[in-house]
């Protein structure tokens, strides 16, 4: 069977009518004139609620815990439960996706896209139980589908779920990225090289260990990223308008929650005081900056992978990225680190869009945060972004890196930078001198030591044998 519905459409409408007036719509359409008018009036993104599944599926899923709990309490009657749930259901199944055109910016607080949700639920309903679409005298978006609901209480509460299901995604594919820099950690173990502090040459390291520390320094951000989203587990449903509860009858909160944690597996658990969670953005705020944190540390190894790719041949040049495509219209034989700085991007996108959140989070007003569409949607979008740019990063330069072994230990021999592990033996100010002798003649800090007799040619071996120069010394 295939993934959507059949719609066949051609150019009929049906006329259907609100507080504004009378509006066609295309009549082979699921959705109705809320959402006819939120596409004429939101045309900003270009990106729609339908190019995001997961939310999609999370709008389904809180309108199915809701039918279902309106049902348990009586207030809707068994044929109209099930037509309803079988729409919630097709809904999360991917089947009516094109159903949701609505621009996820948006004026309302997200009342399209609540609406959106109502009339193609209620409509597909509707042709469940044998009626045409539009005749919402038998099931209605307003009355049935949003029962005891508002778009206060669902428009957030499906943010939270279309979040924790994409972090799971994220920190997926994150993961895949620590194990891709591990591997080559593992692969440039025993390469001897010369680590930099602040562009100047430092001491010897391997270029194992370093990225071996690319590795661990993303691996932090699984729990960080874990942690922030488990946030999102607590939801405002029942909360409806303001945290109040109006239209809602005793118990249906907590029913709606019990069964949205059946439908989604999430632990979900319904927030101790509604009204102080209806405006809240906290989570989000909180969330988006572990991205941002995230990014900012992608973008640093980024730019590593770059400069220590630098040259080929005039640059440091320890490392080879594969080569991605011609690097220059007018430059013959250049090749650019492409996927490093198309990288760089998506972070820059990640760290703008949570300044973005952090103003829309700011704007709220009193008990309402009108702002959470540009929330979401940015939020969503960092994400995205951080899965499709992780993946290229992994998969069209990390997995291909190959070192040049004999540049990494060329740039060992001739750094002054040995002499550091000196120190311990002859003295800081012995070490200074011979640095600024080194420097000044051109000589190399081992035959400056072996001329003034400082040390042994067998102590002098020892000290600046690769093991001893990067890890601690045993006593």
């Amino acid at each position: 069977m295939s993934k959507f519905l059949s719609i066949s459409c051609d150019d009929d409408t049906r006329i259907e009518s609100d507080l504004l007036g009378e509006l066609p719509v295309p009549a082979c359409a699921y959705y109705g004139i809320q959402t006819q008018r939120a596409i004429s009036n939101f045309n900003i993104s270009e990106d729609h609620v339908m190019d995001y599944p997961p939310f999609v599926w999370a709008l389904g899923a809180v309108k199915l815990a809701a039918t279902r709990a309106n049902h348990d309490l009586g207030l809707m009657d068994d044929e109209l439960a099930s037509a309803i749930e079988q729409a919630c259901q097709d809904v999360m199944e991917g089947k009516l996706d094109e159903q949701f055109p609505v621009d996820m910016i948006q004026g309302g607080a997200g009342t399209s896209t609540n609406m959106n949700a109502n009339e193609v639920i209620a409509n597909r309903a509707l042709e469940i139980l044998g009626h045409e679409k539009g005749e919402y005298e038998h099931c209605s978006p307003n009355d049935h589908v949003n029962m005891s609901q508002s778009t206060n209480d669902v428009y957030p509460t499906s943010i939270k779920i279309t979040l924790i299901r994409m972090n799971q995604d994220l920190v997926a594919h994150l993961k895949q990225l620590v194990t891709a820099f591990g591997v080559k950690g593992e692969e440039f173990a025993d390469i001897l090289k010369m680590g930099r502090t602040q562009l100047q040459d430092a001491v010897p390291m391997t270029l194992g260990q370093e990225f071996c520390a690319f590795a661990d320094n993303l691996a932090e951000e699984v729990d960080r990223l874990n942690d922030n989203a488990r946030l999102f587990n607590e939801v405002n449903m029942g909360a409806t308008a303001i945290g109040t509860g109006i239209t809602t009858i005793e118990g249906y909160a907590g029913a709606c929650v019990e069964h949205l944690r059946g439908i989604t597996g999430f632990p979900v658990t319904l927030a101790p005081d509604l009204m102080e969670a209806t405006p809240d953005t906290g989570s989000f705020v909180i969330y988006s900056s572990a991205l941002k944190r995230m990014a900012v540390k992608i973008s640093k190894i980024c730019n590593d992978l770059r400069f220590l790719s630098s040259g080929p041949r005039a640059g440091i040049g320890e490392i080879n990225l594969p080569p991605m495509q011609p690097g220059s219209s007018i430059m013959p034989g250049k090749i650019n680190p492409v996927i490093p700085e198309l990288m760089n991007q998506v972070c820059f996108r990640v760290i703008g869009n949570d300044l973005t959140v952090t103003f829309a989070a700011e704007a709220g007003q009193l008990q309402l945060n009108a702002m959470e569409p540009v929330l979401c949607y940015s939020i969503i979008q960092s994400i995205t972004f951080l899965i499709r740019g992780m993946d290229a990063l992994r998969i069209h330069c990390v997995d291909g890196i190959t070192a040049n072994p004999d540049v990494c230990a060329s740039r060992v021999q001739k750094s002054i930078g040995i002499v550091t592990a000196l120190v311990p033996y002859i003295g800081y100010e012995h070490a200074t001198r011979i640095a600024k002798t080194a420097q000044e003649t051109g000589k190399g800090v081992y035959e400056i030591v072996l001329e003034e007799g400082l040390l042994s040619k067998d102590k002098l071996d020892d000290i600046l044998k690769p093991e001893n120069m990067i890890r601690p010394r045993k006593i």
